[in-house]
């Protein structure tokens, strides 16, 4: 696996795929098992979004519906945690001695199929540009949360990504949210010791928490060693409260720090600066269903962005098939592509002696 520029300035890759999950990752995969020279990059580090689950995250799946590549992913468990992904996919990376290159952000790209040019930005403010004859976006989500937009978000004390309960032991805490991150956080954090307070603006946990949570979540509520407060909103953040409307009125309540688990949601800004057209309110990406290739000709779309804001839909255990399918896409529409150029600068080499 390879961090360091190239050095060549015109060099040009069959495939670069931007982001370097477990979907971008098999899409590079697929398409060098293919024969295609694949380059990826990443705003942060190999699988990025995995890196930034909760740090005692398990699994809600097994893992061989994880793998991909072919390769097996051994667990002692049956179901694997964090930690274990996130070898297992450095693991197969390596495997593959696959080209990735993190932390470059994509600022912008030009050009057009056939012919792209990937504008990146590395944390030092150097920037570099790929060149590719198609490109693949495989972003996902979790890089953008949900904001709440209100007074005192932009405060230290509060985090839209909840790791580790130690920090937090005999503190006031409030989790915001109440799906399964907001129900694993509060769970967590009340185990280790915070005295927990659950806000959400639902009737109840939503029903999408996972079976054997929600019994947990709603038994600690009812008990009253998890506070809950529903159909309520946090309406401001100051340093020591959090001001919430409740169907009882307004309350503030004393408080360290908060989690705003509110969701996440795909770079649709980023997608549409591409040319992609995405429609409806759920902001489908345009996507041809067979190949994934977008609207743009020679931009291919894999993982949870195909199903734009159903973000519920699209996980590892079905965006790593994506891979298979664009380089299917590639071997019917690049390779004849590149036979024909092959063929024009034989032509071209034997007329010019």
């Amino acid at each position: 696996m390879s961090d360091q520029n190239s050095g060549h300035a015109h060099e040009t890759f069959d495939l670069l795929v931007i982001g370097a999950g477990p979907t971008g990752l098999a899409c590079a995969i697929e398409a060098q098992k293919a024969g295609f020279r694949v380059v990826l990059v990443d705003k942060g580090c190999v699988c990025n979004s995995l890196f930034h689950y909760p740090s005692h995250m398990t699994f809600f799946t097994t893992s061989e519906l994880l793998e991909i590549g072919g390769i097996p992913f051994p667990s002692p468990n049956a179901k694997p945690t964090r930690n274990e992904a996130l070898e297992y996919y450095r693991q197969v990376a390596a495997h593959y001695r696959l080209d990735v290159r993190q932390y470059r952000l994509v600022e912008r790209v030009s050009g057009a199929d056939g012919d792209f040019s990937v504008h990146t930005i590395d944390r030092f403010g150097r920037r570099d540009e790929l060149h590719a004859r198609k490109l693949a976006i495989a972003i996902g989500y979790y890089d953008l949360p949900n904001m709440m937009g209100i007074p005192g978000e932009e405060l230290s004390k509060v985090h839209h990504y909840y790791d580790d309960p130690h920090p937090y032991y005999g503190l006031d805490v409030a989790v915001v949210g109440g799906k399964n991150s907001a129900a694993i956080a509060a769970l967590e954090l009340w185990r280790h010791g915070a005295r927990v307070t659950l806000i959400h603006r639902g009737e109840g946990m939503h029903r999408h928490v996972k079976y054997w949570i929600k019994p947990d979540i709603e038994n600690r509520i009812k008990n009253g060693e998890i506070r809950a407060f529903f159909q309520s909103q946090v309406i401001e953040i100051n340093p020591d409260a959090v001001i919430i409307d409740t169907p009882e009125g307004r309350k503030a309540l004393r408080n360290d720090f908060v989690f705003a688990l509110t969701g996440y949601h795909p770079d649709f800004d980023f997608l549409e600066r591409l040319g992609v057209e995405c429609a409806g309110v759920d902001r489908l990406p345009a996507c041809q269903k067979e190949t994934l290739e977008s609207n743009v000709p020679g931009i291919y779309l894999a993982g949870v962005i195909v199903a734009g804001e159903r973000t519920n839909e699209i996980f590892i255990e079905n965006g790593r098939f994506h891979g298979r399918q664009i380089a299917e896409a590639l071997v019917a529409k690049l390779k004849p592509q590149i036979a024909q150029a092959g063929a024009a600068n034989l032509q071209h080499t034997a007329s010019s002696k």
